[in-house]
């Protein structure tokens, strides 16, 4: 797993943070460049959550390229009329090497996608969003693991913590897919426990079925371990070791089992032998062709698998040990440049994105609404609804837990080369976690 991508959905292409699931990626996007002088203390002071009665344009700069924001924008400006929103869309790989040059400079815009938070922050070119989330309720419209992952140190360095630099604009999540005529063939029904799920494996390896599809030629296989882990550990400590907590550790119960499990699902046979050899796209493909009972994979394929094999599929997320609903998942978010003319303004468009009309928005074109999971409704037995389920699922029981490979910046070639080392039986479970941790303890030093 490079820290770019051979493989990008073209829904998704210039969302990095996304991508980290799509492409398993998972550390993926560029660097920023350096762009701030790291002088000046990033802006807070008063806020006003009153629009302009005059005539008002807001600028939006993104490298979001599935029409969600733009069908935003528009939304926006047909419920305030006097007000612009000038959405500008630049690719994402010149987009981001040359954001922190457009955020330092004296034309910055009133919002900017960021694909992570970069340098963004310790070079002082966005400001706390502290106080709109204040003034706004933000606190008590979100779930805390939403912001959270926007939430860092002054220095950038350790996430989930400190103030919060963006606000979300929709969201992914992982979780896992079923073939329904293989399980009402087998007489499974979704599993709700972990030991229902573990039985439905050795049910279909019994009846001659694939348990469970895989490419992991990227690293996909995180899916399943962080699944588990998370499943096992909870969402709140197993974020701890994502967002660079200092003394957490990856080498816990949920940890070992989500190691132990991986290692046990290839030696009994759950697994396809060509795993290894086989990117996301093609277990994907393999999937819709009937080939896996399950398939761990993010929301952003949910439309390419009712396309192809419409009606058949299921969603559910990964059982937990404790019943709460746990998933994988991060966003594309907006943040408010220091040098915004308008910050006011923007932090109005932010509030708007949490609203059930941006939910439906943001459903449509692709993502999973920020709020408001409950309300939206996509295509007749489409499985996006079934998402949609697991998504507010998880909302409620506060379950999100960004990517593995978020972690660091070496995080998802670690994830790739030790996992495929694991399946292939070279390596044990613990020597897999050890080196998990390690990698952790050199990025957050």
């Amino acid at each position: 797993m490079s820290a770019r991508t051979s493989r990008r959905p073209a829904r998704t292409a210039a969302m990095c943070a996304l991508l980290v699931a799509a492409t398993a990626g998972l550390s993926a996007c560029g660097g920023l460049t350096p762009g701030g002088t790291g002088t000046s203390a990033a802006p807070t002071g008063p806020v006003s959550t009153a629009l302009p009665t005059g005539n008002a344009t807001l600028t939006v700069v993104s490298s979001e390229n599935s029409g969600t924001t733009k069908a935003l924008a528009e939304a926006f400006h047909a419920k305030h009329p006097n007000i612009t929103v000038d959405f500008q869309y630049t690719g994402e790989d010149d987009y981001n090497k040359s954001l922190n040059l457009k955020l330092s400079s004296d034309q910055a815009p009133d919002l900017a996608l960021l694909n992570k938070l970069g340098t963004t922050v310790k070079a002082n070119l966005v400001r706390s969003l502290d106080d709109y989330a204040e003034a706004y309720g933000w606190d008590a419209k979100y779930p805390s693991t939403e912001l959270d992952q926007w939430r860092a140190t002054d220095d950038g360095k350790q996430l989930g913590t400190g103030h919060l630099w963006a606000a979300p604009a929709g969201f992914s999540v992982v979780g896992v897919y079923y073939n329904k005529d293989t399980a009402a063939k087998l007489g499974i029904t979704p599993p709700t426990t972990r030991a229902e799920f573990d039985a439905a494996l050795a049910k279909a390896k019994a009846a001659g079925e694939l348990p469970v599809q895989l490419g992991n030629l990227q690293g996909h296989s995180s899916f399943i371990v962080q699944s588990v882990v998370d499943a096992t550990d909870g969402a709140a400590k197993t974020s701890d070791w994502v967002n660079g907590k200092p003394g957490a550790t990856i080498k816990t119960p949920g940890g070992t089992d989500g190691a132990t499990t991986l290692a046990g699902w290839a030696k009994r046979g759950y697994l396809p032998e060509s795993a290894n050899g086989t990117d996301l796209t093609g277990s994907v493909a393999e999937f819709t062709k009937g080939k896996g009972l399950f398939l761990f994979d993010g929301s952003w394929d949910a439309q390419k698998i009712d396309k192809a094999a419409p009606g058949k599929t299921g969603f559910l997320t990964f059982p937990g040990a404790d019943g709460k609903a746990t998933g994988i998942g991060t966003s594309v978010a907006y943040a408010i440049p220091a040098k915004a003319k308008n910050p006011d303004l923007a932090a109005a468009f932010l509030d708007f994105m949490n609203t059930p009309e941006a939910a439906q928005i943001q459903f449509d074109t692709g993502f999973l609404p920020v709020a408001h999971a409950d309300t939206v409704k996509g295509a007749e037995g489409g499985v996006m609804n079934e998402v949609a389920k697991g998504w507010a699922a998880v909302n409620k029981d506060n379950g999100l837990v960004n990517f593995f490979a978020n972690t660091d910046a070496t995080m998802g070639d670690t994830l790739t080369s030790q996992s495929q080392q694991l399946i292939g039986g070279k390596i044990g479970p613990e020597q897999y976690l050890d080196a998990l941790q390690n990698d952790w303890t050199k990025g957050h030093q």
